[in-house]
C-alpha cells in the first residue's frame, strides 16, 4: 500500500463523471490522502496516440489506478498485459491497476451492476429469472454477462440487431445462452413474445440527462406482469423510464447502485481498503 493515492479515470467528455467526487469521498472516508483526476483523452488518432503515456504513469506506479470510461474501454485493450476473466469475457475494461510486474484490465460493471441487482430484487422482492435486456453496446455486455452467470434466462432487445449477435457468440459457452433470444428495437408491441419475464434493464442512454423527456419502453405498452425494472441511467435521478414503470406499479430503480457498486470494488482493488460504500453513495447522491 502507498502513502498517497494518485488516482483518476479516462475518457471522453468527462465534465459530468460522478467519479471524482465518489472516489474523493471514498478516500476522505477511509482516512487515505490522495486524489482522482479526470484525465479526457478523446477519440481518434491523436486521443489513442496520448493513451500509452498515461498507462505508463500506471506501470511506473506515478498513477495507481485509472477508471476508464467511453470511448476508450475497449481501445485500452492492446496496452494490458492481462484481463481478468470478467474483463476477457466482455471484452472491455473499466479499470486498471499494476498486479506485480502485469498491468491489468479489469471489469468492474459486471459484478458491481450484479450486487446492486441482487439488492433491488430482494427489496422488490422478486425472484424469477427471466429477463429483457433493452441494448446491445458496452453496458448490455456487462449486464448479459453478469446475468448469464447467474442463470438468467434472456431477452435482447437492439437497434443493431448484429451486436445482439456478437453478444451471444462472445457468450457462446455460457449458461443459459441457448435460451437467448434477440428482438429488434423499438419495440413492437404485437411482437412482445417474450413475456413473462421477470426483469427489464434499459442499458441504453434513451433517458439520460438531457434528453429526459424519452423513455425506451414504448409509449402505452404495458409492462411485462410483475417484472421489476431496472435503468441504468442515473441522470436524472428518476428517468422518465422509472417513473412510469413505479406509476404502473412495478418496483424500479436507477443504476446509481451499480455505479457506486462498480466504483467500490475499484477501490478496493486499488487501495486495498474495504470501500466505504455509504460515503460513497452519499456522493453520488449529491455530486
Amino acid at each position: 500500500m502507498t502513502d498517497r493515492y494518485s488516482l483518476g479515470i479516462v475518457g471522453y467528455p468527462l465534465a459530468h463523471s460522478h467519479s471524482p467526487a465518489i472516489h474523493q469521498a471514498a478516500l476522505r472516508a477511509a482516512g487515505l490522502e490522495g486524489e482522482y483526476l479526470r484525465y479526457p483523452i478523446p477519440a481518434g488518432p491523436e486521443g489513442l496516440a496520448s493513451l500509452p503515456t498515461l498507462l505508463g504513469r500506471v506501470r511506473s506506479g506515478e498513477v495507481q489506478g485509472l477508471n476508464v470510461t467511453v470511448p476508450h474501454k475497449r481501445a485500452v485493450l492492446p496496452h494490458l498485459d492481462r484481463l481478468t476473466p470478467a474483463a476477457q469475457a466482455i471484452g472491455a475494461v473499466n479499470t486498471i491497476s499494476m498486479e506485480g510486474e502485469e498491468l491489468v484490465g479489469d471489469n468492474t460493471d459486471a459484478p458491481g451492476f450484479a450486487a446492486d441487482l441482487d439488492r433491488f430484487l430482494a427489496q422488490a422482492g422478486i425472484s424469477g429469472q427471466r429477463a429483457l435486456v433493452l441494448g446491445a453496446g458496452g453496458s448490455a455486455r456487462a449486464v448479459v454477462y453478469a446475468l448469464l452467470m447467474r442463470g438468467w434466462r434472456l431477452a435482447i432487445a437492439a437497434r443493431r440487431l448484429e451486436q445482439a449477435l456478437e453478444i451471444m457468440a462472445s457468450f457462446q459457452s455460457a449458461p443459459g445462452i441457448t435460451e437467448t433470444r434477440i428482438t429488434p428495437l423499438p419495440l413492437d408491441p404485437r411482437e412482445l413474445r417474450f413475456r413473462p419475464c421477470s426483469l427489464l434493464v434499459n442499458t441504453t442512454p434513451v433517458g439520460m440527462h438531457p434528453d429526459v423527456d424519452r423513455c425506451p419502453w414504448p409509449d402505452g405498452t404495458p409492462f411485462p406482469e410483475g417484472a421489476a425494472v431496472y435503468d441504468l441511467v442515473y441522470n436524472p435521478e428518476e428517468t422518465l423510464l422509472v417513473r412510469t414503470a413505479r406509476a404502473a406499479g412495478h418496483p424500479a430503480d436507477t443504476g446509481l447502485g451499480m455505479l457506486v457498486e462498480q466504483a467500490a470494488l475499484a477501490f478496493e482493488r486499488w487501495t486495498g481498503h474495504a470501500a466505504p460504500r455509504q460515503a460513497m453513495r452519499r456522493a453520488a447522491e449529491t455530486n
